[in-house]
């Protein structure tokens, strides 16, 4: 597939680009990648899934960030951002479908969420998520956004969610106070809960704590997507620092790997 001429360089010089997709063609081939790994990988109950897409109705008020790999002509990763202002036009931020905001909400500055995050079950493991995760907090700076917000998702294990293990493996200084703790609309129901931790914290989250990430309050359960959401909170005054010595860096030596498979 080509992409439309706004979205793309003539002579790519590097295997992967991240850019926010305008085109209904690319959106459409993001909505194809969460369907695949949404519904198909995840089983998650999705109402647009007898047309093989996943999209709800923040699609249409959102930025579509996507990571397209210029080998295979296709897209491999992505993340939606629906900034405060969006948010105010849709009349919700997703989250709130999901938790109480009002404590988190009524913190000063501008908020920036992100969900629906991905990447392509052939290209896990390579420089698809570091790419992502670069534009994305690129997106936030420029954008002077105070807050990234979102919900982190982990699938149970063969015995359930792993509740306390997961809240016992993440460090205390991620832990947000308690007057930032936000109120899950469905708690997850305790016969669903054990103590075996058989899933881990997925790579996304880990990236988010890296980055000095609160986890505010009890998870929610999502029964459509059978998983568990963590909620997500991310001060960005304190990023930039971290993004520049530390992300930078990593991007930075990823492109040149790629920029060498190319070429």
């Amino acid at each position: 597939m080509i992409k439309n001429t706004a979205e793309v360089n003539v002579k790519p010089t590097k295997r992967l680009e991240c850019f926010v997709a305008h085109s209904e063609a690319l959106i459409k081939e993001a909505q194809v990648l969460r369907y695949r790994v949404f519904a198909k990988e995840m089983g998650a109950k999705l109402k647009s899934e007898s047309e093989g897409l996943d999209y709800d109705d923040v699609d249409q008020y959102c930025d579509h960030l996507v990571v397209y790999d210029n080998v295979s002509q296709k897209v491999v990763g992505y993340t939606r951002l629906l900034t405060q202002y969006q948010a105010d036009q849709l009349g919700h931020f997703y989250s709130q479908s999901e938790f109480k905001l009002d404590q988190v909400l009524a913190l000063p500055g501008r908020f920036l969420e992100i969900g629906r995050t991905c990447v392509d079950p052939d290209f896990r493991g390579s420089a698809v998520l570091t790419t992502l995760w670069s534009a994305l907090v690129e997106y936030a700076l420029k954008g002077q956004f105070n807050y990234l917000l979102g919900c982190a998702s982990i699938t149970p294990g063969p015995s359930g969610f792993a509740v306390d293990a997961v809240y016992r493996n993440i460090d205390a200084k991620n832990i947000a106070p308690s007057a930032l703790d936000v109120t899950p609309t469905i708690p997850v129901p305790q016969a669903l809960r054990c103590n075996r931790d058989e899933s881990g914290i997925p790579p996304l989250l880990k990236a988010y704590l890296r980055f000095g990430a609160l986890i505010c309050g009890e998870p929610c359960w999502d029964e459509d997507f059978n998983c568990m959401d963590l909620f997500v909170l991310l001060p960005l005054d304190q990023l930039q620092e971290r993004y520049s010595k530390h992300y930078m860096r990593d991007y930075q030596a990823s492109n040149e790997i790629e920029k060498s498979a190319v070429l």
